[in-house]
């Protein structure tokens, strides 16, 4: 879900200094030093082997390039066996020191290299998710202005609110906790909650949230949750436990790992004791056992799973989809269900002026009635007064001046134009005001009329009598029909679409996109229920959003993708994908390029394991040379990955959908709300 505050493009100089930001975070982790310390050490010494220069040149060189990049997952893997296990990190570790003691150093280098990279990335992306969602909290203020009797008040820290406290929340201030409005009125902008597009009219009785911002008029709130109980705490606390839900997945790898470990290191301390035992000589059993651990690597295996989905990564990367991990572009191609947002993700997240309905009798036409609405709004910060201004422009109209403008919290605004007096606002407050009865009568036909089409109707009147009636509404993406169809079709069932929107607009706009099943009025923790349930019955849930309310579904769905360009940071960072250039036909796109790189993936073992288990069954009941099972073993590497490298050819990204296809409606399902 799209929040509804403007973000403007970052200045080259802001980017350049989020980006050192980000460098110096990054370098921040031990893991990452290291990994650095590694590669510096592995580049510099390579020249120099290739080049034959003498050993103190490079050995010391790739000596340190050992320590570097070894010493961390080594100690870990000492301190696991301490513990009675033995996972793939000790077998790195012990086959790199095999490969060195054969003379095979530079192998045994390049697999350290490899290893202490992929520990780094992954200690980053854990501290960045957890640095977004702890950035979460900072949504609700730090203090709040709390009265006390006499109508006193005083500042006091958020988390020392208790429930039946009463708050002040002045215009422009985010709301301290969650409650209920005990007096006033205003305007409360809750995208981050329930990611509805418009800010909504709140008034006494009405129920606000933690962390959203009140827009206009002051309200006194009466505090019904602890802090600690908020929305949006319960937001931190669900992206926390959905991301854990993941860990079945990482056991079931380890347990494999392990078992392989176990495997080859009892296997080759057999082939290396059991000759000795026999009365073999030392350096040819020790040969043919260090010849065993070099073969029977699982670099090969690992060389033979990466290539295509690193390169089905890059080639994704290239065209706007950012792909988290070789793991999350695996996990794609899995999925057999999908939810999809409303707002900012099927629709475009900005509200833009769909009808112009003048009344008979009035001698307004729309260009008229749209410019006068357009000069009351000029002055007004809402999002529906950007829209009919945004809409009088793109007609070449211009905005008259106004005078005396004045704005009503839940009901809209007047102001003098061009000599008469415009009021632009909701119809069930403004026909109240109405000086004529006939016209106020055509008018809330008109207005119901747009309501029923999922449109926010906008009142317009002048100089007392109703003018006419604007339609507004959220549209739909020009591909989202097409993406909903592909999406499908990958799938073979039709997508979901869950949303905190009212029933009747996301009715509306799920009937233009071709959705059958809409699940609407959702909080986040509905949200997340409903992508559980969907898990329950057996479905891979892949779920698209873009808002804070959107993040844990994200986090519990089998995969999240999230849409880039209004996309919340936490969105961002708890989605195992983004779409960059916020371009929604890429999803179905980036899903057929996981399956492809899946069947390659599949391609790639068989090939690896032929020429693992063949040099391995010629080491055992023959004689393999080191340097034709070095031969052997790099081969089947360079052949697997060569194969994977086909992904990064363009032609491998085969859109689903097409630009600008015809047929698809501009029109999409408003919010139906009043100001």
């Amino acid at each position: 879900m799209s929040t509804t505050v403007t973000r403007s493009a970052p200045s080259a100089t802001v980017r350049r200094d989020a980006d050192s930001r980000r460098r110096t975070r990054a370098l921040a982790l031990p893991e990452a030093r290291w990994a650095l310390a590694a590669l510096v050490l592995f580049l510099a010494a390579l020249p120099l082997d290739l080049l034959a220069a003498p050993v103190w040149t490079w050995g010391p060189l790739f000596a340190a390039a050992y320590v570097a990049g070894g010493w961390e997952p080594g100690w870990a893997g000492l301190k696991a066996l301490r513990a009675g296990t033995l996972d793939v990190d000790v077998l790195m570790v012990v086959a790199a020191i095999g490969a060195a003691a054969v003379g095979q150093v530079l192998d045994g280098a390049l697999l350290i290299v490899i290893f202490a990279t992929s520990g780094a990335l992954e200690a980053l992306a854990t501290a960045r998710t957890a640095d977004s969602v702890r950035g979460l909290l900072n949504l609700a203020p730090a203090t709040a202005a709390r009265l006390l009797d006499g109508g006193r008040e005083e500042t006091v820290p958020t988390d020392r609110l208790a429930v039946g406290d009463t708050v002040l929340v002045r215009p422009g201030e985010r709301i301290g906790a969650d409650g209920r409005v005990l007096d006033g009125a205003g305007e409360v902008d809750q995208a981050t909650i329930t990611g509805e597009p418009l800010p909504v009219a709140k008034g006494v009785g009405d129920e606000v949230f933690a962390g959203t911002l009140n827009g206009t008029g002051a309200l006194r709130v009466r505090v019904e949750r602890d802090p600690s109980d908020s929305v949006i705490a319960r937001i931190v606390r669900m992206v926390e436990d959905a991301s854990q839900t993941k860990a079945p997945t990482q056991l079931f790898i380890e347990k494999v790992e392990q078992r392989y470990s176990l495997g080859m290191v009892a296997a080759t301390v057999a082939l290396f004791a059991l000759p000795l035992a026999f009365g073999a000589a030392l350096q040819p059993t020790l040969l043919r056992a260090m010849t065993f651990m070099i073969v029977a690597s699982p670099c090969a295996v690992v060389l033979a799973t990466m290539p295509p989905l690193l390169s089905a990564i890059a080639n994704a990367g290239r065209h706007g989809v950012l792909v988290k991990s070789a793991v999350v572009m695996e996990r794609l191609g899995r999925i057999d269900a999908v939810a999809l947002d409303k707002t900012g993700t099927l629709t475009e997240g900005t509200p833009r002026v769909t009808d112009v309905r003048p009344l008979a009798g009035r001698g307004l036409d729309e260009d008229a009635l749209l410019r006068l609405a357009a000069g009351a709004e000029h002055a007004s910060e809402h999002p529906l007064a950007r829209a009919v201004t945004d809409a009088a422009r793109a007609r070449g109209l211009g905005v008259p001046p106004a005078a005396g403008f004045a704005s009503a919290p839940g009901a809209g605004v007047t102001a003098a134009v061009e000599g008469r007096t415009v009021s632009v606002g909701s119809p069930a407050r403004l026909l109240d005001a109405s000086d004529s009865a006939s016209d106020s009568g055509s008018a809330a036909v008109v207005a119901a009329e747009l309501e029923d089409q999922g449109r926010t109707a906008v009142l317009v009147l002048v100089d007392g009598a109703p003018a006419g009636v604007l339609g507004i509404a959220d549209r739909l993406r020009a591909e989202a029909a097409a993406t909903v169809t592909a999406l499908a079709a990958l799938t073979g069932t039709g997508p979901t679409l869950v949303t905190g929107d009212n029933p009747r607009a996301a009715a509306r706009l799920a009937a233009e996109a071709g959705i059958t099943d809409v699940r609407a009025g959702l909080l986040p923790q509905d949200k997340v229920t409903a992508v559980r349930e969907m898990q329950d019955a057996g479905r891979r849930v892949l779920v698209v959003g873009d808002g804070v309310n959107d993040a844990p579904a994200l986090a519990a769905a089998h995969t999240g993708i999230a849409m880039g360009r209004a996309g919340s940071d936490l969105a961002l960072e708890t989605a195992d994908a983004v779409v960059v250039r916020d371009e929604l036909g890429t999803v179905p796109t980036v899903v057929g390029l996981s399956r492809t790189a899946h069947r390659l993936v599949v391609h790639n073992l068989v090939i690896a394991g032929v020429f693992i288990t063949g040099l391995v069954v010629w080491d055992l009941v023959g004689h393999l040379p080191l340097p034709l099972g070095v031969a052997g073993h790099e081969g089947s590497t360079v052949i697997v990955g060569l194969n994977g490298l086909r992904l990064l050819a363009d032609r491998a990204w085969q859109p689903a959908v097409g630009a600008g296809r015809p047929g698809l409606s501009r029109r999409g399902g408003g919010p139906g709300r009043h100001r």
